[in-house]
C-alpha cells in the first residue's frame, strides 16, 4: 500500500484509509466480530488510517477501534472526531465546538479508545456561534499537553479552513467527496493543496450508490439511514442510476468493478486527498484496496468528469437535520 502525507503533520498513512462508522450504526444492524476481522484484515492489507467518532454508535465505534488497536498502537493512526451530540437511536443533534467541551469529549475519547495520545482529532462540525479561533486553541492545547498529535476541521468553509490555518496548521479536512459529490472542487481542495493540508474524503463511493448494487432502497434493513436521504429517494434514484452507464463501461474495460473505478478517480484527484470508504465486511474491504491497484487513462478521467457534473445529481447529499453545521 503506498501513502500519503497527513498534511503539516509528521504523520504517514496508507493511501486508502478505512471509514469505521458503519460498523456502529446507520447503516442497519452489524456484528463485532465480523467488524473487528474486517479491521485486522486491514491492517493485513496495509491500511493504517482508521476514522472513528464519538458519535458513531454513541461512543460504541471507539470502543471497538480501541479493542482492534490493542498490541497494534504504535503501527496504526487513529483519527477520532467531536463536535456532534445525539441521544443513542435518535439522528437529531446538536453540534457543540466551545473549548470547554472539545476537552471534555478528547478525555471521554481518550478513554474509549483506550490510548494516551490520539493521532488525529478533528471538529466534526462547527457550531457558528463560537468563534473558529478559540476551538482551534483548545485543540492546540490539548497538542501542546499532547493527548492529540494534530488536529483537523469537518466540513468547513474555505474561510473557516484559513482563520483557523492563522492558529495552527491544519493538518486534515475531512468532507464528503466522490463522482457523485464534487462540491469540494469549487474552493476547498485547491485551499487545502495551499495550505499543505491533507483532504480526507469520507463516502468516496456515494454511500454504496457508486458500487451500482443499490438499485431499490425497499431492501435496506431497518435504521439505514439511506432509506430517508434525498438522492436515495426513489425519483432521484432512478435518475442518478442512469450517470453509472459511463462507469460500467470503464469498469468492464479494465476488468473490475464500478466502485473500484470510483475510487480510482478519486485517488487521481490529487495527492494529498485520502479517501476513507467505509465497510464492515472483508469481501469489500479487500475490493477498495485493490482499487489502489486501477490505472485509469485521461480519457477515462475526463468522460467521467463530465457525466458527473453537479449539475447532474438529483437531491441533496443529507436530510436538513443532516445539513446543520456543514459548511460554516
Amino acid at each position: 500500500m503506498k501513502t500519503r502525507k497527513l498534511g503539516n503533520s509528521n504523520i504517514e498513512v496508507s493511501a486508502l484509509g478505512l471509514g469505521c462508522m458503519g460498523m456502529s450504526e446507520f447503516y442497519g444492524e452489524s456484528d463485532d466480530i465480523e467488524s473487528l476481522a474486517t479491521l485486522e484484515h486491514a491492517f493485513e492489507l496495509g491500511v493504517t488510517l482508521y476514522d472513528s467518532a464519538d458519535t458513531y454508535g454513541i461512543g460504541h465505534n471507539e470502543e471497538l477501534l480501541g479493542r482492534f488497536v490493542a498490541g497494534k498502537r504504535d503501527k496504526v493512526v487513529i483519527a477520532t472526531k467531536c463536535g456532534i451530540i445525539r441521544e443513542k437511536g435518535k439522528y437529531e443533534r446538536q453540534i457543540n465546538s466551545s473549548p470547554a467541551y472539545i476537552r471534555s469529549a478528547c478525555e471521554a475519547s481518550l478513554k474509549r479508545l483506550g490510548t494516551d495520545a490520539i493521532d488525529l482529532f478533528y471538529l466534526h462540525r462547527l457550531n457558528p456561534k463560537v468563534p473558529i479561533e478559540e476551538s482551534v486553541g483548545a485543540l492546540v492545547d490539548l497538542i501542546t499537553e499532547g493527548k492529540i498529535k494534530s488536529y483537523g476541521l469537518c466540513e468547513v468553509s474555505t474561510n473557516t479552513l484559513r482563520r483557523a490555518h492563522t492558529v495552527h496548521p491544519v493538518a486534515a479536512l475531512q468532507t464528503e467527496y466522490s463522482l457523485w459529490s464534487r462540491e469540494p472542487e469549487d474552493e476547498i481542495l485547491a485551499a487545502c493543496s495551499e495550505l499543505n493540508t491533507a483532504f480526507v474524503a469520507y463516502s468516496p463511493l456515494g454511500r454504496g450508490f457508486l458500487t451500482g448494487t443499490l438499485t431499490d432502497t425497499k431492501d435496506l434493513s431497518k435504521g439505514d439511514f439511506r432509506i430517508a436521504n434525498p438522492r436515495f429517494e426513489k425519483e432521484n434514484l432512478a435518475r442518478n442510476s442512469l450517470l453509472l452507464d459511463a462507469v460500467k463501461d470503464i469498469a468492464l474495460a479494465h476488468h473490475c468493478t464500478l466502485g473500484q473505478v470510483s475510487l480510482a478517480w478519486l485517488l487521481n484527484q490529487g495527492q494529498h486527498i485520502i479517501p476513507i470508504p467505509g465497510t464492515r465486511r472483508k469481501k469489500y474491504l479487500q475490493e477498495n484496496v485493490d482499487s489502489t491497484q486501477v490505472k485509469l487513462t485521461e480519457a477515462n478521467l475526463t468522460e467521467l468528469d463530465n457525466v458527473f457534473k453537479q449539475s447532474a445529481v438529483s437531491g441533496d447529499r443529507y436530510t436538513a437535520e443532516g445539513m446543520k453545521g456543514l459548511n460554516v
